[in-house]
């Protein structure tokens, strides 16, 4: 059964993948077809078609590898300085440039003269190019919304876990309390797991970052209100100065760190809580934030990637993951032992955590990626706007086509990363579970 359902993970993330793989191309086509340009083909995956079907002037297509997709737009790059397609070229860096200017051209037919992508204005093509990346991220926000305030998230409340016996700092990594240890100000108040706590020094506190802020920022005489067999019962606790684990601003600890701040000894209990619409966007903010942090640390990665891939070393649970690793961990989503509510939350929070990846890396300011294309037509904007101010001609198009060099040499990086990926996914994959 486990392995059925396993499979079924799988192929239920397969499927979000291409969903969100066709979504994607889809702001791309429909922005390009409102603006005029004409588009051959819209295809979700690489290699052999499985299926194709023409409609208009476009060829619609699912092919064997699902690993991205794409639309095909006639005109991507100028015609050179002579106005017509240069000869090939001897050099190989304009060799790589002519190839491009050619592919863009290759399927120009009659009446295609007006629309071409490159003729059109800097802003529709800032917007054809964003509209591929922007779609991603609305289905992102669109399900980690329906998921935070519909299914609710396993969420660390103001409910009392367990209260600690004795004062130990948390940098001691150890729970038995030496001979000499005071009783923790929690034991001493009377605080009792089970207990939720509604007021601290009497503000109320509606979730756990809340009680813990004021905690941390409060030494000496506190009063608590928790609520206890249906009833409100207040306390009086001394907090300490103790060393306490560094919070990481998301809600998380940073492993490792400590600080000084207030003391009161208890650990908090976790459940599925359904979120409000403010703490949604709370946590959607964190979860950009992540994401922008980790793909700047990206770079500093590839060692442990390494390791993890060559030389058995550990695979950290943050550590970046492709499309196999990703497709292993919905499988296992589907295996857990938890209700089947919290296994499709998870996996829908798994696909959209996908589509805030695919925003964030498309809008790297980097071609092959959508955010070169947008750089490069707001760079034409600039350099226009600046002929304007000094009254010289207009300088025309940017030849986007003139840094396919540098094209090639980012899409050969990301490759070899892709492929460093697929090695740890496959001998050292991220697991869920120990």
């Amino acid at each position: 059964m486990t392995a059925w359902m396993t499979i079924l993970g799988i192929v239920v993330f397969v499927v979000g993948l291409l969903f969100s793989i066709a979504w994607h191309e889809l702001g791309h086509l429909s922005t390009a077809k409102l603006f005029g340009i004409r588009v051959p083909q819209y295809m979700v995956g690489f290699g052999p078609t499985l299926f194709s079907r023409k409609k208009g002037d476009t060829e619609y297509g699912i092919k064997a590898v699902p690993l991205g997709g794409y639309i095909r737009m006639i005109g991507m790059f100028p015609p050179g300085d002579d106005g017509r397609l240069q000869a090939r070229s001897t050099s190989p860096w304009r060799g790589m440039i002519e190839d491009a200017r050619s592919a863009a051209f290759e399927e120009l037919q009659p009446g295609d003269e007006k629309r071409l992508f490159y003729t059109r204005k800097p802003w529709k093509r800032v917007i054809v190019m964003f509209a591929g990346p922007f779609m991603n991220l609305v289905l992102a926000v669109v399900i980690f919304m329906s998921v935070l305030m519909g299914f609710g998230i396993n969420t660390t409340t103001t409910q009392v876990g367990a209260v600690q016996d004795c004062v130990v700092a948390a940098s001691a990594k150890t729970d038995k309390c030496p001979a000499s240890a005071k009783d923790s100000p929690a034991k001493a108040a009377g605080l009792k797991a089970g207990d939720k706590i509604v007021s601290f020094n009497g503000r109320a506190v509606p979730d756990w970052g809340t009680l813990q802020d004021q905690i941390r920022d409060t030494t000496g005489p506190a009063t608590l209100v928790v609520e206890r067999d249906g009833a409100r019962k207040t306390l009086h606790a001394d907090l300490i100065e103790n060393k306490v684990a560094k919070t990481d601003g998301h809600g998380g600890y940073v492993p490792g760190q400590y600080v000084s701040a207030g003391f009161l000894g208890f650990t908090p209990a976790s459940g599925i809580v359904q979120q409000s619409f403010g703490q949604s966007v709370d946590r959607m903010t964190g979860m950009v934030q992540q994401g922008v942090e980790s793909l700047v640390n990206l770079p500093g990665k590839v060692p442990d990637l390494w390791n993890a891939a060559f030389n058995g070393g550990e695979r950290k649970q943050d550590s970046p993951m492709g499309v196999v690793g990703a497709a292993r961990v919905g499988g296992e989503v589907f295996s857990l032992d938890i209700p089947p509510q919290q296994r499709v939350a998870t996996m829908l929070f798994l696909v959209a955590g996908f589509n805030l990846s695919l925003f964030l890396f498309n809008m790297l300011p980097l071609l092959p990626l959508d955010g070169g294309h947008i750089a490069g037509a707001l760079w034409e904007s600039v350099r226009r706007f600046l002929a304007r101010v000094v009254r010289r001609p207009d300088p025309g198009p940017f030849d986007v086509a003139k840094l396919m060099p540098v094209a090639y040499v980012v899409a050969g990086i990301f490759i070899c990363f892709t492929l460093l990926v697929l090695v740890a996914d496959v001998v050292n994959p991220v697991k869920l579970t120990g």
